[in-house]
């Protein structure tokens, strides 16, 4: 009896290489990542072939004192080097369909070709939506399972890079949860839908938290240009209320034509005093917690090493037959971990008090539209 062959274009060999490719083409995220610590998203595939559960991410601070001068001894008066570090934990996930050859027999179209586009969307949609909600995250708890004391501890870290609309007198310290100095849900509340929609005005504000935060988050430098950017992810209405900024209006004349070429910039984003803001629509909206009830969405303004994309096997699919070969299975599996780099900055414990190390989050209007 002879064995049903895969459909041409399926086996692992040709559908990985193939998928590869088309994987990080698609990939919202592709310009940012790296291996590089000047990579927005940085690479690390440390554990390949190796036993392990994570990938440390190292972070050096740099040397602050005044050295010595002239004739002045210098052994005895080194600096110390600070150094800080985050472990990325790494797990295997993975998704699969399987097909019977009678139904493969009576579709009008080949279902095993359209299980395999599927699986190539969920796999690039699940590697977007874990970034997009590392940024988002509270000290490693997803923004929407932390308790409130948690957000609150989260804002004490990092009020040196959290704007809530407008101003930094947004932040309200009524009644902060677990004994914090600032409350997250009362700052929130302080979000209203005039004054704090997204401009270009507030975007130089959070670069400005960005460049005198401390420690400072940097900015990533173009290989093309050496000219220095920070990129910003933006919720759709958000985004829509920054283009109507007059400002902005004005400002992208000739940006596109003066742009082009720079490989961190791509068709429809905006370039403000180098920041370049792109359109996310999946970003999420945290509903009616503004003033008056408004919808508020974050905005990421993130620098170099804004999150750690620790892999230890790229994704990769797996055939597997079933039942006397009468139903065929495909499966695409991934062994990785994605989160947002935070280092700590307490003087003894070098993982306490951790700050995001990459990213100004705010908090903007997000109304939908009339």
């Amino acid at each position: 009896m002879a064995d049903t062959p895969a459909v041409a274009g399926l086996t692992p060999q040709q559908w990985d290489s193939k998928f590869y490719t088309e994987y990080f083409q698609k990939s919202l995220f592709k310009r940012e990542m790296g291996t590089s610590e000047n990579a927005i998203i940085q690479v690390k595939e440390d554990l390949s072939g190796k036993p392990g559960d994570s990938i440390t991410y190292a972070l050096v601070n740099k040397m602050s004192g005044a050295g010595v001068t002239g004739t002045a001894t210098l052994e005895g008066n080194e600096e110390a080097i600070d150094t800080r570090s985050q472990k990325v934990t790494v797990v295997k996930r993975r998704n699969a369909f399987r097909v019977s050859e009678q139904d493969e027999a009576y579709s009008a179209i080949s279902l095993r070709q359209a299980g395999k586009t599927v699986l190539m969307n969920w796999a690039e949609e699940n590697t977007r939506d874990r970034m997009i909600a590392a940024m988002a995250s509270i000290d490693g708890v997803a923004y929407g399972t932390a308790t409130e004391a948690q957000k609150d501890a989260w804002l004490d870290n990092n009020t040196d890079r959290v704007l809530f609309g407008a101003a930094q007198s947004n932040l309200s310290t009524a009644a902060p949860a677990g004994g914090a100095t600032y409350d997250h849900s009362g700052s929130l509340a302080n979000v209203d839908g005039t004054n704090d929609k997204l401009t270009g005005s507030i975007a130089t504000v959070m670069k400005r938290m960005a460049l005198t935060a401390a420690p400072k988050i940097t900015p990533v430098t173009s290989a093309s240009s050496g000219r220095r950017y920070f990129t910003a992810y933006v919720h759709p209405y958000t985004f829509r209320d920054l283009k109507s900024d007059p400002a902005i209006i004005a400002a992208q004349t000739g940006v596109s034509l003066r742009m082009q070429n720079e490989k961190l910039f791509q068709g429809g984003d905006i370039e403000w005093e180098g920041i370049i803001f792109k359109e996310l629509d999946d970003i999420p909206v945290l509903s009616g917690v503004g003033a008056s009830s408004i919808n508020v969405a974050p905005v990421y303004l993130c620098g170099a090493q804004a999150l750690g994309y620790a892999i230890r096997r790229k994704w990769w699919s797996v055939d597997e037959q079933f039942d006397y070969q009468d139903k065929k299975g495909v499966s695409i599996n991934a062994f990785d971990g994605i989160e947002k780099l935070r280092f700590g900055t307490d003087a003894t414990v070098e993982t306490d008090v951790p700050k995001d190390h990459g990213i100004v989050t705010g908090f903007m209007a997000c109304v939908a539209d009339a």
